[in-house]
């Protein structure tokens, strides 16, 4: 907001930026994350497609979609890079009884992303508030992975491997109850109060978006009005996913993901002006972003 304060921010182009790891000339596909995507819901099937899109952009070595099982036949058409597992549902989205395959596949994974077009659907909710407490790998959690949790941000705490949250502003206040605003400092507060209560890296998203794991918050200065538009989060999951598998910090990999899906946007909008911006070109623009960060 014009004559608000500015904050000091470490976030900007140095070294205190993390980098992305460089590769090993004998790598394999292993080596840069198994991830297991968990969304969709009838009407939304596109989220966890683009979740998983930007995550191969991001450089993830293998990715598994899980979703509601009337989804698969069209669905899974459209993403022929993943591999899939067709969930139990009840029109269009997920049931209780998704419960035992979803354990069993989160320990085949390195990293999950829960959450990209998921739903609200009692059974939905249900599911989601037995499982993520109990999921034992890296978890990014969004959209309706955290409108699960609307109210009880607490029982998210006890998981005992890294968890990052991506919230815009609705989803915090369903949280938290809280109501972030646009000026930098209450956004600053609000993330990490979120932080300590769900015992997680909290990504609020927004105009200079604040990450914040409670005691050390950053603002992200890449990113423009371009970006606001339908699946900007969801690539922003895909890409955080991908790389809290290869950066070992999960307050390293929510900076170094925020910091490429907003430089992927300040590059679509150079290339095809602000206006018009879309999920897909931030996509594309991911590998490019990340260049500039790979450990020379």
């Amino acid at each position: 907001m014009a004559g608000a304060p500015a904050l000091p921010s470490d976030f900007e182009e140095s070294s205190v930026l993390p980098t992305l790891p460089r590769r090993r000339a004998t790598a394999h596909k292993a080596d840069f994350g198994r991830l297991l995507i968990v969304g969709g819901s009838l009407g939304m099937h596109g989220a966890p497609l683009l979740a998983a899109a930007a995550a191969f952009r991001s450089g993830a070595g293998l990715v598994t979609i899980a979703l509601p099982r009337s989804l698969y036949a069209v669905a899974g058409a459209a993403e022929l890079r993943a591999t899939w597992l067709p969930l139990p549902d009840h029109d269009g989205q997920l049931e209780p009884q998704a419960l035992a395959p979803l354990l069993a596949a989160a320990k085949a994974a390195d990293v999950l992303a829960v959450g990209p077009g998921l739903g609200r659907s009692a059974g939905t909710v249900a599911l989601l508030r037995e499982w993520v407490p109990r999921i034992d790998r890296p978890l990014v959690l969004d959209a309706d992975g955290l409108n699960a949790f609307a109210g009880a941000p607490a029982h998210i705490a006890g998981r005992r491997k890294a968890t990052i949250l991506t919230p815009h502003a609705g989803e915090l206040r369903r949280l938290t109850g809280q109501e972030p605003g646009d000026d930098d400092e209450p956004r600053r507060v609000a993330a990490v109060d979120l932080a300590m209560r769900a015992a997680a890296t909290v990504i609020l998203k927004g105009h200079r978006s604040v990450v914040s794991n409670g005691l050390v918050s950053h603002f992200n200065p890449t990113g423009n009005p371009g970006m606001a538009t339908a699946g900007s989060g969801d690539v922003l999951t895909g890409c955080v996913a991908a790389l809290l598998a290869v950066v070992p910090d999960e307050l390293a990999a929510a900076r170094l993901g925020t910091w490429a899906h907003g430089r992927a946007g300040d590059l679509a909008a150079a290339r095809i002006g602000p206006t018009g911006v879309t999920a897909t070109d931030l996509i594309a623009e991911l590998p490019a972003a990340l260049a500039e960060r790979s450990a020379s």
